[in-house]
């Protein structure tokens, strides 16, 4: 596992690298910005400040400000029409799915027949 000085994330935070494609909101605790590989167009991540690894590492004190990050972006997605709904995805740990070891969300949004299908079964 990379250590918390060669995260992307934290370096992002850091202003070492730009934020994906842009950043989109900030807040105390949280920095919201474009994927760099969306699955759809306004596809955007939400990384806490802090380096966290998954979601039971981010304090329950930071819930509020969290929920509402996610609620304020998901709302201009909408808002701006880039979907007629959205996905909030969070993977913990490798085998879930996990590239960044840094706790993220994905705000996805998402249109009638888009191709994108999340959770699919392996037979």
């Amino acid at each position: 596992m990379k250590k918390e000085k060669d995260c992307i994330f934290c370096r992002i935070v850091k202003g070492e690298i730009p934020p994906g494609k842009g950043k989109i909101k900030e807040s105390d605790n949280f920095l919201a910005f474009l994927d760099l590989n969306p699955h759809a167009e306004g596809h955007t991540l939400i990384i806490p400040k802090k380096h966290f690894v998954t979601i039971l590492d981010i304090p329950n004190t930071l819930a509020p400000e969290l929920l509402k990050i996610i609620k304020d972006v998901a709302s201009e997605l909408m808002d701006k029409k880039l979907g007629d709904g959205f996905n909030v995805i969070q993977n913990n740990l490798e085998v879930a799915g996990q590239v960044v070891m840094h706790a993220h969300f994905h705000i996805i949004p998402r249109k009638d027949n888009d191709g994108l299908r999340f959770l699919v079964r392996e037979n």
